[in-house]
């Protein structure tokens, strides 16, 4: 049987588009539970393949490498993170609490997939050059999606250049809670360190006059959320 080239350009000798998402979703799952363990290079496709619930005949009808698997754990991932922070993003609306809140959310996702996002930068660098630059673009949209936020809550305070230089470090902040979390853990809670670098990305922008005026803003905020 030919091969059939997948809408993520994995290929499968199957034909069932539903029966194919079902399988890769377990066995994305499995693979996941594998590389958290024991990483990429030492996880065998044999075991992605018990711990997906099938043989590994039935796995080789689904991906053709074992790089395929960690293409697609990489892949769904990004879109994981990608689906959750656009229920957050609500531009028709933007604000300062609308900015405050995706970032609030976004950093709450990060802790949530810390293991996962580990994962990424781990394990990516064996992805071949393809399917790194498919991986790698996912996250320079998200980042994109961030900057866009950015811009409608701040339109007169910041320009395009210094948005998408924000965005990159408000992606990278939320991430370091995970990469840094041996250390970072230790010293403050998670709701400390969402706050604290809240009032870091707010002092940058400089929409407040003083100190007081941004605490007096983030206290009554955080009372409406229901937040510390």
């Amino acid at each position: 049987m030919i091969p059939l080239r997948n809408k993520d350009d994995v290929l499968s000798s199957v034909k069932d588009s539903k029966l194919i998402k079902k399988r890769r979703n377990q066995m994305i799952q499995g693979a996941i539970t594998l590389f958290k363990e024991k990483g990429f290079h030492r996880t065998t496709t044999r075991e992605i393949a018990k711990e997906s619930g099938f043989s590994i005949g039935t796995l080789y009808e689904y991906i053709r490498t074992k790089e395929d698997v960690l293409y697609l754990v990489c892949d769904s991932i990004y879109e994981n993170v990608r689906e959750r922070l656009e229920e957050k993003i609500d531009l028709s609306h933007a604000s300062i609490e609308n900015f405050i809140n995706v970032v609030r959310s976004y950093f709450l996702l990060m802790d949530d997939m810390q293991e996962e996002v580990l994962i990424l930068y781990q394990e990516a660098k064996s992805l071949t050059q393809e399917t790194r630059e498919k991986v790698l673009q996912k996250e320079r949209d998200m980042v994109g999606m961030l900057e866009k936020v950015i811009i409608s809550s701040f339109p007169n305070q910041i320009s395009k250049q210094d948005a998408d230089l924000l965005a990159n470090n408000i992606f990278i902040q939320g991430q370091m809670w995970g990469f840094r979390r041996w250390m970072l853990q230790r010293q403050f809670t998670l709701e400390d360190y969402i706050n604290r670098q809240i009032q870091f990305l707010l002092r940058g922008i400089a929409i407040f006059e003083s100190s007081e005026e941004m605490d007096t803003f983030l206290s009554s905020h955080n009372k409406q959320t229901g937040t510390l």
